[in-house]
């Protein structure tokens, strides 16, 4: 299977992203500034919507679901998921956040990604924030099996 090719500029990925939203994604960490950049760019040059998706490991604790704990974010994370929403919004550009708790994050976002029709998938995580192992492979995944054109941020670091 090849892999998904990554495209390095916003006008590119304007230019290829098709019908569908951007969708600009995390997997619980704040968002790269680069991705967020080529997102919204791309959102806006494109015409189309902007989906913000923050996906995160819901960790199998059913009390915990229950009494909502499993929401709960710092002001600093909710500022940082808020960002390019908000960046975005002030554009003219019509935005749509999404938050995704599974115990296979992942799997939900390529779920989402299949549902949601996006023509272009900014996988964007601040690389400070997210181990390598878990970057690599949800990058990996993300490359093989996304059924749209996904950008991911420089793997050097």
């Amino acid at each position: 299977m090849a892999a998904t090719p990554r495209v390095r500029s916003p006008a590119a990925a304007a230019a290829t992203a098709g019908g569908g939203p951007v969708l600009l994604a995390t997997l619980g960490v704040a968002f790269d500034s680069a991705a967020c950049e080529v997102a919204v760019d791309t959102a806006v040059e494109s015409g189309r919507p902007l989906l913000v998706v923050v996906a995160a490991q819901l960790p199998p604790l059913p009390l915990s679901v229950i009494l909502g704990y499993d929401q709960v974010d710092s002001p600093a994370q909710e500022a940082a998921f808020r960002a390019p929403a908000a960046l975005a919004a002030s554009l003219g550009v019509g935005v749509e956040r999404l938050r995704v708790r599974s115990p296979r994050p992942v799997t939900a976002l390529l779920e989402l990604t299949s549902e949601r029709g996006p023509g272009l998938l900014v996988f964007g995580p601040d690389r400070a924030l997210l181990s390598q192992r878990a970057y690599r492979k949800a990058a990996q995944a993300l490359r093989e099996r996304c059924p749209c054109l996904v950008w991911l941020a420089d793997e050097e670091g």
